[in-house]
């Protein structure tokens, strides 16, 4: 099975929510889709949690919403790296799939200019989404060793929103039977992101 075809069919868009709403709003917007999500992990065919550790699964570990790790009206910026547009992502399971450099983002975390790479997979995405897998300094100690993953729509006016409350586990650490792109050395921040999903341990 492969994963990244997006999270997905459980759904990122539908509950997209502004954080200019307001942080009472914004929060209770976060925390009812975990509450969401944790019912879809236990209760969905679809899961990713294998059937046997279904009926005592009690719910994803996340950080705490952090309102400070939410980056609105983001360009996506021309990719002007070295590397080629072009290229094969590597798999958890050895495998190559299909990928374009789409552009970069561009932020700032305590001070520190940051730059992540979206990437559009097996030939992209006619709603202008892109696919953002990446590291960060907490990998592999409080969060999933090979990395979390974003999904980010385009907005109103070409936008984007980095929201790393949205960071999220590959399907590969519930299960070792999905594929899951890695993220690229160029994705791999030198910072702690501290948001979003934690390391799951059943």
């Amino acid at each position: 099975m492969t994963e990244h075809d997006h999270e997905h069919d459980h759904d990122h868009d539908e509950h997209e929510h502004h954080h200019h709403d307001g942080p009472h709003d914004y929060v209770g917007a976060i925390q009812g889709y975990r509450a969401e999500k944790d019912a879809f992990f236990k209760d969905s065919a679809n899961s990713p949690v294998p059937p046997e550790e279904r009926a005592a699964f009690e719910g994803l570990p996340y950080y705490p919403v952090n309102v400070d790790l939410v980056f609105e009206g983001l360009a996506l910026e021309p990719y002007t790296g070295d590397e080629p547009a072009n290229f094969e992502i590597p798999t958890s399971d050895n495998k190559l799939r299909p990928a374009r450099r789409a552009g970069t983002f561009s932020f700032e975390v305590d001070g520190l200019p940051l730059r992540l790479t979206a990437y559009e997979i097996d030939g992209g995405h006619e709603d202008d989404s892109v696919f953002v897998p990446f590291l960060d300094a907490t990998s592999g100690k409080e969060t999933y060793g090979a990395g979390r993953y974003l999904d980010l729509n385009k907005r109103e006016g070409s936008e984007y929103v980095v929201d790393f409350n949205r960071a999220y586990n590959p399907f590969c650490a519930y299960s070792p039977y999905y594929s899951c792109p890695l993220p690229p050395g160029e994705n791999n921040l030198q910072v702690e992101i501290r948001a979003g999903e934690k390391q799951f341990h059943a």
